[in-house]
């Protein structure tokens, strides 16, 4: 697979530039490498669209300083990948976020692939899926984005028990064709996974493990959660985030509020925080206590005001993902940092290693 990030010209029009050939993360790394960790993974740190650091993920507390807040996602993921059948045909369903003020759901229609799955593009209103123990989803509406063959649907699931406990007998986690095996629901989860909803894994906050949160504590950094269900993450290009539930308790409001106040830094573990966070703020630049639902898209144009910095993994051509990139760091430190990446041989994917980018003013 080749990286590439798109960007605008002089003209405003977008032009993707390629950046070479990536490496993939095939699983994880404490099960792929005996005797390691799941913190034993690069981090890359920039800062500024010349300050580029190479270090290890366990080195973290390094280039955190005392009052910093960091915020993660502590949703869990849940297996949300059934095994469908439409007229006949053999695909995959994944199932993704609720569709709010309704019992709906949107889910994605997918064809077998060895491992993983690729684009269906057959889909049609009021397709009937039959799925295990007796299920099935009627798809109601195409989630309509930029004219384009739709991907997401509403649908009307009619399920023999409640859905994660249909889920936990007939689901299984979402998984791409780079993934050297079947790795189980566990393997998708982060130490901080707390409130199961998310279709895919908040993978940001993967390598965190435990030692480094006692070491960001003991120095001072605070680590505060908040909850944002991701739903699917195909890797199509150019797809935009549909609809997704978050909620942001008041204790994590406060501690970012007063560290933003007090001159410190909050630094974003996962675009799904930064996402939540942009939703929740309000016009005087406090972030508020929200139980909602985000239809928030964050372009390069944004001005991100809730944070300084985001910890994130590496994102494909054209991801929307890029573009929180570019709104917190910009597009120059981002395209420098991706080619150093790209020249450093980082993995990508869910398992792979992770970006520390800060804001130029950081």
């Amino acid at each position: 697979m080749e990286a590439g990030l798109a960007v605008e010209d002089g003209a405003g029009r977008k032009v993707v530039s390629s950046l070479g050939p990536i490496k993939e993360a095939t699983g994880p790394v404490e099960l792929l490498e005996p005797g390691s960790e799941r913190d034993d993974v690069r981090l890359l740190v920039t800062s500024g669209e010349a300050a580029i650091t190479h270090a290890r993920f366990v080195d973290l507390p390094r280039f955190l300083r005392r009052g910093d807040v960091v915020v993660v996602n502590d949703s869990a993921t849940i297996p949300a990948a059934v095994a469908a059948d439409v007229d006949g045909r053999e695909l995959r369903l994944h199932i993704s976020s609720a569709v709010h003020g309704t019992p709906r759901r949107l889910v994605e229609l997918r064809v077998p692939d060895g491992i993983g799955s690729a684009p269906y593009d057959s889909a049609r209103s009021n397709d009937l899926v039959q799925l295990p123990g007796g299920a099935r989803a009627r798809l109601v509406a195409p989630l309509l984005r930029s004219g384009k063959q739709p991907r997401l649907w509403e649908a009307d699931l009619t399920l023999p028990d409640a859905l994660h406990a249909y889920l936990a007998s007939y689901g299984e986690p979402i998984r791409y064709g780079y993934v050297s095996r079947a790795w189980s629901l566990e393997a998708y989860q982060t130490i901080f996974a707390r409130v199961a909803g998310s279709s895919e894994m908040p993978s940001a906050t993967r390598p965190f493990s435990w030692r480094i949160v006692r070491r960001l504590r003991d120095q001072g950094v605070a680590v505060v959660p908040l909850t944002l269900h991701a739903g699917v993450a195909s890797l199509e290009s150019d797809e935009e985030p549909g609809p997704e539930p978050f909620r942001i308790s008041r204790t994590t409001a406060r501690a970012i509020n007063d560290a933003r106040s007090g001159g410190r830094r909050v630094i974003a573990a996962g675009t799904t925080v930064i996402r939540a966070l942009e939703t929740a703020i309000r016009g005087d630049g406090r972030v508020e206590a929200t139980d909602a639902v985000t239809s928030l898209v964050i372009e390069p144009s944004h001005e991100v005001r809730s944070v300084s910095g985001l910890l994130t993994g590496f994102h494909e051509p054209e991801a929307s993902h890029l573009k929180i990139l570019q709104a917190v760091a910009g597009d120059a430190a981002v395209a420098q940092s991706y080619r150093s990446a790209i020249d450093e041989g980082y993995a990508w994917h869910e398992f792979g290693d992770v970006h520390l980018l800060m804001r130029p003013d950081a």
